[in-house]
């Protein structure tokens, strides 16, 4: 491999790491930027080439189903059903439940940044009306919503990518690690409640005074219904980009929502990154990474579900999952099992996310959040929840899909 695509490459990765370029206003998407143009202009990658390193299908997917969470969360489905589910909470233990299986639930079909960006001040709202410690049900929330995303495609981001890329069913991806999910929920659950069971303790809480934001009926039952269109489309086995991106295109078309407010609901800086992304990985294998990427995963043994878990949860806190998972782009066909693996590394890199505050966007909307509303939440305080956690829910991913047979 030649000097200048491993330097670009590296170099792009370590400011991924650090949350971008050190000493610059320089963020994860203009290191990415960066990263790609350097590609071009060097001469690593033609302009062809870059263009066609982009996975279109992922960016079309992400987009469609921001466009129908945006929408839905316009429309405050989001904050009712939170909502119904917690002013029918009437102990601490019965809150916990609720905040982690609505949390996870809504994640399994939505993208979970934007879950935790609207129930984070519910919750904290609610916990503080009822005298409760806001902090095991922010984690819950985070961590929850992080689990339940592994269960589908439409999960988190890095589960659009390896559904595109690995051409899985929406099914086969829900046969397969909904179960992960269900049992991690329950995992999560009895996780916070050992490490705060002090503030756990059973007593009787008032029914919480929940202000019900305004709730637009005609966009509800829109939303609602193309909503339900996608989710069965999806089962029946047709392009998860195309139904996802009709459905949202579908939304646009009303006359009560000015287009703006639907576009501002779309994560521009995500689909950036990924474009970036794609293109910087492009010249690292025109580079010679994928021979190199070979021949190390031939010593790793990267067929074991162990080992290869290890090394995506390793390097999905260190970068990032949805970095992370792009550099298996190219390795995972030449596995044994590629359905299998990919599969594995969805399970890993999402369940991952909660070993360490930095390991999920998701994680650090909820505690940022927080900290808006002066609740803190610090690095160990959280890693007394999420390093158990992350390490049983990954044996029990590991344990589940040993059964799997694709």
């Amino acid at each position: 491999m030649t000097f200048i695509p491993l330097a670009i490459f590296l170099a792009t990765y370590v400011a991924l790491a650090l949350g971008g370029l050190p000493g610059l206003r320089v963020d994860r998407t203009g290191a990415a930027i960066i990263g790609a143009v350097l590609m071009v202009v060097s001469g690593v990658v033609s302009i062809p080439q870059a263009i066609g390193a982009i996975d279109y299908n992922t960016l079309i997917l992400l987009y469609g189903m921001m466009l129908i969470a945006g929408n839905l969360r316009l429309a405050g489905f989001f904050r009712l059903t939170a909502a119904w589910v917690l002013e029918r909470a009437h102990r601490p233990m019965t809150l916990l439940l609720g905040v982690t299986v609505s949390a996870g639930l809504l994640s399994a079909f939505f993208v979970n940044d934007i879950v935790c960006l609207v129930l984070t001040p519910l919750v904290i709202t609610v916990a503080q009306q009822v005298d409760l410690d806001p902090r095991p049900y922010l984690l819950a929330l985070a961590s929850g919503s992080n689990v339940g995303s592994v269960a589908t495609i439409t999960g988190n981001p890095q589960n659009m990518m390896i559904g595109s890329l690995s051409g899985l069913s929406y099914l086969t991806f829900l046969k397969h690690l909904a179960p992960v999910a269900i049992l991690g929920l329950g995992v999560t659950v009895g996780v916070i409640a050992l490490v705060y069971r002090n503030e756990l303790r059973p007593k009787s809480l008032h029914p919480p005074r929940i202000h019900r934001a305004r709730i637009h009926r005609p966009l509800l039952w829109k939303g609602s219904l193309v909503s339900a269109a996608v989710l069965i489309a999806f089962l029946l086995g047709f392009p998860v980009g195309l139904v996802a991106v009709c459905g949202g295109a579908a939304l646009l078309i009303t006359r009560r929502v000015k287009p703006a407010k639907m576009y501002a609901a779309v994560d521009w800086n995500l689909l950036v990154l990924f474009i970036g992304l794609f293109i910087v990985v492009e010249g690292a294998e025109q580079g010679g990474l994928t021979a190199k990427a070979f021949q190390a995963a031939g010593h790793l043994n990267l067929q074991r579900p162990v080992v290869l878990t290890g090394l995506v949860a390793l390097l999905s806190n260190l970068f990032s999952n949805v970095p992370a998972v792009l550099l298996f782009r190219s390795l995972v066909p030449s596995l044994p099992h590629p359905d299998t693996a990919w599969l594995t590394i969805a399970m890993a890199s999402t369940l991952a996310g909660n070993l360490t505050l930095l390991g999920s966007v998701a994680n650090l909307i909820v505690v940022e959040q927080a900290r808006a509303h002066r609740v803190e939440i610090s690095f160990w305080e959280h890693a007394r929840v999420g390093i158990p956690l992350s390490l049983i829910t990954l044996a029990l991913g590991i344990v589940l899909l040993s059964f799997t047979t694709l």
